[in-house]
């Protein structure tokens, strides 16, 4: 899986660690991040939600690209549930495609704890978009 369409800045910013499993034919990947202390509230006990989103937003996208090196997706639709609070520590997220068109894709997501307790879903309906990965504009 080619990690170069994803900004590394932003990829570490949300506490991306690294890619536990990248199966392109089964559109399944396992990403390891880690609780940024910065980004956490409730005295340091809970990462903010929008952090899980982006957590569960960029595996998604790490599915497609584990699939298709030069597809990218652009979310059309992303919904989260929250099932427990996220808190200190390393986390696994799993995502995986469930339907992959000619033009759109049907993605799901899951982070789950150490202990393999699930703590939240996400389910997103995304664009595909077919990129050069030779051009310039993408360097």
């Amino acid at each position: 899986m080619n990690l170069d369409f994803f900004a590394r800045p932003l990829l570490d910013a949300i506490g991306f660690s690294e890619v536990l499993e990248a199966d392109g034919e089964r559109g399944v990947v396992c990403l390891r991040y880690i609780t940024r202390q910065e980004l956490t509230h409730s005295g340091g006990r809970v990462l903010q939600g929008g952090i899980v989103t982006a957590w569960l937003d960029s595996a998604m996208a790490m599915a497609v690209a584990a699939r298709e090196d030069s597809a990218i997706v652009s979310s059309l639709e992303l919904k989260v549930s929250f099932l427990a609070p996220v808190g200190p520590g390393a986390f696994d997220v799993e995502a995986k495609i469930l339907r992959w068109g000619r033009s759109v894709v049907f993605l799901e997501a899951d982070v789950w704890s150490r202990e393999r307790k699930l703590l939240a879903r996400a389910s997103s309906t995304g664009k595909l978009l077919r990129v050069d990965p030779t051009s310039p504009l993408n360097r």
